[in-house]
């Protein structure tokens, strides 16, 4: 496929199969990956209001508890007998020493998927694995195993937070990235910091008549050599040194007046400040802060990293045009910086709720400007939506809930039901104040009971609009005790009536179908991404 047919893709599903079934041998140019594990955790989501402040809902977007069990059986023989033979020595002794816990779990799991990446890299292709210190060493191994170790590039050490005080022991600041390639050919962009103020005072101590800094640097070099013309003055070398330079190029920057002399005589070269992109970067990165609580990027999705920390990954390691590949893309941070850098790319995870996340990041952050790409994986007709909903229902709500932009409103597998199961904000006036739509979905039976619970719902929490999103056929008392709720009407729009209650299949959402509600101003269910510039594009970063 050239990169003129292609379409970026986000995948629902597991990244195992996905790999798998729908990415072709030798197709990816760079690949960045950062799997959770800290033994026993949950991960939620933090949802924030349009103004900042932190809402009452928090929604589990996953759990990394792993667990030793048939299915880790049955990927552990799979990698042992059909994978490559280092990988499975080296499971086999990983084994031997853990023994059947969660840590193997997790590392049987992660075998398996190594594999894949190994094999859809292209031969200049570069990984980048992240990870707390939790598993980091046994995942080395790993990598070593599949990768080479003689394609272990470098071990980058990230500071993601500064010292706070208070531990029992030496502090915990930092991730390790662990930088692979697949072959000794690959492409690499050097990349630079800049110089820090200190160094600048220091060493770019002159200042030319234009306001330019620099410094000097020695015209010779070892080993000897004749003497040169300098302007109208021909002079030897140190003993021993010789010129840097041939003639015709003392005589251009001599022209250029980049020749200095000291008070001895001696030619120096002008070394200008803004000639140099900075220092070569090193593999150890305390320029790029984590996002703190009041980042304008932040989404509140659990182990976010800093879009600038995924932009030096993607700039180094791959051209514009090439194809990233985030195989547990979360919310979509490596997507994101493919997408503003003119990469081609490759998302996959395996909630909706990441899924819908990352499609509001993309459309809010690129506007216009965002290339065509396409949702794999998720229902796109009414048996597809069914087999969701019969597999995993909460999936099915997330799904569903985001197919009219509404926000989550809690982790019912962790609490009470409220009847609340996502809702919409919308602004119809200026008073800085958001409207509210509660939204319930039902996946199962459905009867008239359940629209006059929504009816109650919609009363005790002060809303404007009950949404009732089914899939299955309402039943002709459902619609009329909809029906009998009213209108909505806008105290600055008089003359627009909406349906107090509203009762929605999921057919008819996907037919193109949609709420009915005020939407003079922006929605404002999720928190807005920033707008970015994608490369090439003439569209305008909002500030």
């Amino acid at each position: 496929m050239t990169s003129q047919d292609w379409n970026n893709r986000l995948y629902f599903g597991d990244n195992l199969e996905i790999l798998r079934e729908h990415v072709a041998d030798e197709s990816v140019d760079l690949i960045y990956l950062d799997p959770p594990f800290n033994s026993n955790a949950t991960y939620n989501v933090l949802f924030r209001e349009r103004g900042g402040e932190e809402s009452s809902a928090q929604i589990t977007a996953f759990d990394d508890t792993w667990h030793w069990g048939i299915e880790s059986e049955l990927a552990y023989r799979e990698v042992v007998t059909d994978g490559p033979s280092a990988l499975s020595d080296m499971l086999q002794s990983m084994r031997s020493f853990l023994g059947q816990n969660d840590m193997m779990a997790y590392l049987t799991m992660m075998a398996q998927r190594m594999i894949e990446l190994h094999r859809v890299l292209r031969q200049t292709g570069s990984i980048y694995l992240h990870c707390d210190p939790t598993a980091s060493h046994y995942l080395k191994m790993l990598l070593d195993a599949v990768f080479g170790a003689r394609n272990f590039r470098r071990e980058i050490i990230w500071q993601r937070s500064r010292s706070h005080g208070g531990a029992s022991s030496y502090n915990s600041v930092h991730d390790t990235i662990f930088y692979y390639s697949k072959s000794g050919d690959i492409t690499w962009n050097p990349q630079y910091q800049p110089h820090s103020s200190e160094y600048i005072q220091s060493h770019y101590v002159y200042v030319d008549n234009d306001g330019r800094r620099y410094r000097l640097a020695p015209a010779h070099g070892a080993g000897a050599g004749p003497a040169r013309r300098f302007g109208d003055r021909i002079i030897e070398p140190p003993s021993g040194r010789h010129w840097s330079w041939t003639q015709e190029r003392i005589d251009r920057l001599m022209e250029e007046g980049r020749i200095a002399f000291t008070t001895t005589g001696m030619p120096n070269y002008k070394r200008y400040l803004d000639d140099t992109p900075g220092r070569p970067l090193t593999d150890v990165w305390t320029d790029i802060p984590p996002i703190n609580s009041q980042a304008r990027e932040r989404l509140g999705y659990p182990t976010q990293k800093p879009e600038a920390l995924l932009e030096r990954i993607v700039s180094a390691s791959s051209n514009e045009g090439d194809v990233v590949l985030d195989p547990f893309c979360g919310c979509g941070t490596a997507t994101a910086a493919a997408e503003r850098l003119g990469r081609r790319w490759i998302g996959i995870d395996i909630t909706h709720l990441a899924i819908a996340l990352i499609r509001h990041r993309l459309h809010d952050s690129f506007g216009d400007g965002l290339r065509p790409y396409e949702v794999v994986g998720d229902p796109k007709d009414l048996a597809s939506a069914q087999a969701l909903a019969q597999h995993d229902r909460y999936q099915f709500e997330w799904w569903a809930l985001g197919l009219v932009d509404a926000r989550p409103a809690q982790d019912k597998r962790r609490g009470a039901d409220s009847g609340i199961d996502g809702y919409i904000n919308f602004f119809d006036d200026n008073s800085g104040k958001a409207k509210r739509i509660i939204v319930q979905v039902k996946s199962g039976n459905v009867n008239v009971s359940q629209v006059r619970d929504l009816k109650g719902v919609v009363e005790r929490e002060q809303a404007e609009i009950g949404l009732f999103i089914t899939l299955r056929q309402p039943t002709g008392p459902m619609l009329r005790e909809a029906v009998s709720s009213g209108f909505y009407v806008p105290e600055h729009y008089p003359n627009h009536h909406f349906p107090r209650t509203q009762v929605l299949t999921i057919e008819e959402l996907l037919s193109g179908r949609g709420a009915e509600y005020p939407r003079v101003a922006p929605q404002a269910t999720f928190k807005r991404a920033p707008r970015r510039r994608s490369h090439g594009s003439e569209q305008m970063m909002m500030v």
